[in-house]
């Protein structure tokens, strides 16, 4: 579905580079995908095989109105811009309802034009299902035209591309507009480009390309953060047949996406949960809204949906919003605050922030222990150097390169590299710096095969927890599977650094862990099935072994023994006093710790767990082979929910008894010097404050917790603790594999491309 013929006026040869401005206006007479006779329509553009654009989901409407804008920068406009609309299904894959194509080269340049394109099936060519109405303006961007070349060039020279990055300030004093890629989980990229032109003599080289660096380090990926809390909701509307529901709430602000739990039978929910959003417009957002009611076995129940203008909101204020649900019955209770941007940034390596004296003494500064009540939520800070990775699997349709490039995590702050092209061996020399929330969270570097016509290929990963992250020190990461459970080809470089405030990080062990985006929901899978069970059984099989134990004691099996438990018993019992059992959790770490010390460390590493996790890996890969041939699971969608909640209880139970054991190994040290503080603590006010006083506050401090704080958000001390101790899955992903002999950087082969 082209729209009109070619325009003369655009060059024969190369054109430079283009804006498109997309103004998405609205939808007519779309098929209708749902039983209702309804759609839920949204609209996806792509470019070059490239999502570039998503717009917000219009629930049961045949005629949405979006009036959604998007600029694209277009590089090639004989390349058509592809319109794909969709209505969407919670819980199931999304039905197709159209798609169009619009010929950038039948547009007249600098004038906006109204376009209508009709939506059609390939394989159903005679239907009709509706139309599209856009408004478009095409405009050349001739400064940038010497750049693009420049960048063509540098971004198809691996070894030399940090170089060139450089190269480019070489000119006058144009500011430097800077795009940076952004990880998304449509995959959707923005090719970093430079407003810059070239009159300049080579001796201010070096000068401006300092500066630049330096805008480039200083600019925010995302100018602020919005903090949503869940508190509740009033009066749904019933959607079961015992006339109530089960609500559930989805966030969606651009691509980041969160659900809260579920609230069993009930149209008053109480949830208090809360969220985080980047925000990356300075003019604000649109965070998009619905409450679903869970139905297990078929398609979730749609009660209602509303959004939060955060343009309409001041900044540094805690927003009470009472919010009614449009298309169905009742209001959320939401509180909303927007503060400024965490210091997330990217730059190249002639910019080093804990090298400069100055400001390295400014961070150690903000995270002195004199600053340990300062902003409670900055714990400290991080700062991640990717170098290069080494002989990287080819993954190529020619078997022989790759284009790669690395995604740096750190729990929802995710930031790219640039991709370099044909290369087994690239060099990519960027720092990334981030505000550190939680010191127990685990960075994730992975790189991936960069693919132009699907979603990226999957290279390698290493996952390295905070704690065991040693300062200023470069190290070869062996590349690990997606499991993270044993070796794939390749190793990374990397040098971190990690300063924080040990007070700061102690009291946010006691609170919730940040929750991560929505991830790929949960499904069914034998290997993990028995592997949670193994699991939990042997954590049980630890309990009964120590009741047998115990009785071995009461039959006299070992003479010597029972006299000696019979005498413990007698004196633990005519002394017992409450301070007692803290006291002897408190020897158990200390007896551990001792066993470490004198070099007689009786843990052992968890092959078990591992050989499990890897043979989940192969059903995992043998799956994603044959889901496309397989759709049983699919079918009995009610039989894998269930067995996915055993799956996930089992899972909950065997993580609960194994990070008990870890804290009283040490698998942690950090977690168990502060399980040992506590636990002194604890005795000591046991042993001098009568119980009935403990007893006492602890009840006024329940009984007023909502009097004094009506939105705080429920916690456990003890069980957030506990969250942050790895179970022994966790230790086995986490573990540092041993690097190939023949990884070094004395053998390694430039692999130039070609």
């Amino acid at each position: 579905n082209l729209v009109g013929t070619s325009n003369a006026d655009f060059p024969s040869g190369d054109p430079g580079m283009y804006q498109l401005d997309v103004t998405l206006r609205r939808g007519q007479n779309l098929a209708a995908r749902d039983r209702g006779g309804t759609s839920d329509p949204y609209v996806k553009f792509k470019l070059g095989g490239k999502e570039v654009f998503r717009s917000k989901t219009i629930y049961k409407n045949l005629n949405p109105v979006w009036e959604e804008k998007a600029c694209i920068l277009i590089d090639n406009p004989r390349e058509p811009l592809y319109i794909k609309v969709f209505d969407y299904d919670f819980g199931l894959q999304d039905d197709f309802i159209g798609s169009a194509f619009l010929d950038l080269t039948s547009l007249e340049l600098n004038r906006q034009t109204d376009v209508t394109l009709s939506l059609k099936d390939p394989h159903y060519p005679d239907h009709d299902l509706g139309s599209i109405l856009l408004s478009v303006l095409l405009a050349p961007r001739e400064e940038q035209r010497e750049v693009t070349m420049l960048m063509r060039k540098s971004w198809k020279r691996s070894s030399k591309v940090t170089q060139e990055y450089d190269d480019l300030p070489n000119m006058p004093s144009r500011t430097a507009n800077l795009w940076h890629r952004i990880y998304s989980p449509s995959n959707c990229v923005l090719m970093t480009s430079f407003c810059v032109s070239s009159n300049q003599n080579p001796e201010t080289f070096q000068t401006q390309s300092l500066r630049l660096s330096d805008l480039h380090r200083k600019s925010q990926l995302w100018r602020g953060i919005v903090s949503v809390t869940l508190i509740e909701g009033r009066e749904l509307k019933a959607m079961d047949a015992n006339g109530l529901s089960d609500p559930y709430v989805k966030f969606r602000l651009g691509h980041q996406k969160y659900k809260s739990k579920i609230v069993p039978k009930t149209l008053n929910p109480q949830w208090r949960e809360q969220f985080d959003f980047h925000l990356y417009e300075e003019r604000g957002g649109i965070i998009d809204i619905t409450v679903w009611d869970k139905d297990a076995g078929k398609k979730d129940d749609f009660i209602g949906r509303c959004q939060v203008d955060l343009s309409t909101l001041s900044k540094e204020q805690t927003h009470k919003l009472e919010m009614p649900l449009e298309e169905g019955e009742g209001c959320l209770v939401l509180l909303v605050t927007l503060t400024a941007s965490a210091a997330v940034t990217i730059s190249d390596l002639s910019v080093n922030s804990l090298e400069d004296q100055k400001e390295r003494e400014e961070i150690l500064k903000r995270y002195s222990p004199t600053m340990m009540f300062h902003n409670m939520k900055d714990v400290g800070f991080l700062q991640v150097k990717v170098i290069r990775a080494e002989a990287l699997m080819a993954a190529d349709v020619t078997g022989k390169d790759s284009d790669p490039f690395c995604v740096v995590e750190l729990n929802n702050d995710r930031l790219l590299t640039h991709t370099v092209y044909k290369n087994l061996n690239p060099e990519w020399n960027k720092i990334f710096t981030f505000n550190i929330k939680d010191i127990h969270s685990v960075l994730e570097v992975t790189v991936y095969d960069e693919d132009r016509d699907r979603s990226a290929d999957f290279l390698g990963k290493v996952a390295i927890p905070l704690l065991s992250i040693q300062n200023g020190e470069q190290k070869a990461y062996v590349l690990k599977n997606k499991q993270l459970t044993g070796p794939t080809k390749g190793v990374i470089y990397l040098e971190i650094d990690v300063i924080f405030n040990a007070v700061k990080a102690s009291i946010r062990t006691l609170m919730p862990k940040e929750v991560k985006y929505i991830e790929e929901e949960n499904r069914l899978s034998k290997q993990l099935l028995l592997r949670n069970f193994i699991r939990m059984k042997r954590c049980i099989m630890v309990l009964i072994n120590a009741a047998y134990y115990i009785n071995s004691c009461f039959d006299w099996d070992s003479p010597p023994r029972s006299l000696a438990a019979f005498l413990l018993f007698l004196f633990v019992v005519w002394n017992f006093e409450l301070y007692m059992i803290p006291l002897a959790l408190l020897l158990l770490l200390a007896w551990n710790y001792f066993l470490i010390v004198s070099g007689k460390d009786n843990r052992q590493h968890d092959t078990v767990v591992e050989d499990m996790l890897e043979d989940e890996e192969e059903e995992d890969d043998r799956d994603d082979k044959d889901s496309e041939k397989k759709g049983f699971m699919n079918r009995l969608y009610a039989i894998q929910e269930v067995c996915v909640s055993v799956q996930n209880i089992l899972d909950e139970v065997a993580s609960f008894g194994e990070r008990i054991k870890n804290t009283f190994n040490w698998t942690v040290p950090f977690l168990s010097w502060l399980a040992i503080v506590a636990l002194s603590v604890f005795t000591i006010i046991l042993y001098f404050v009568p119980l009935r006083y403990i007893v006492l506050v602890w009840g006024i401090n329940k009984f007023t917790k909502k009097l004094r704080s009506p939105y705080a958000i429920d916690n456990n001390e003890l069980l957030d603790f506990l969250s942050r101790v790895p179970s022994d899955v966790q230790v086995v992903q986490y573990h540092e594999l041993k690097q190939d002999p023949s990884h070094s950087p004395s053998k390694r082969k430039k692999n130039n491309p070609g």
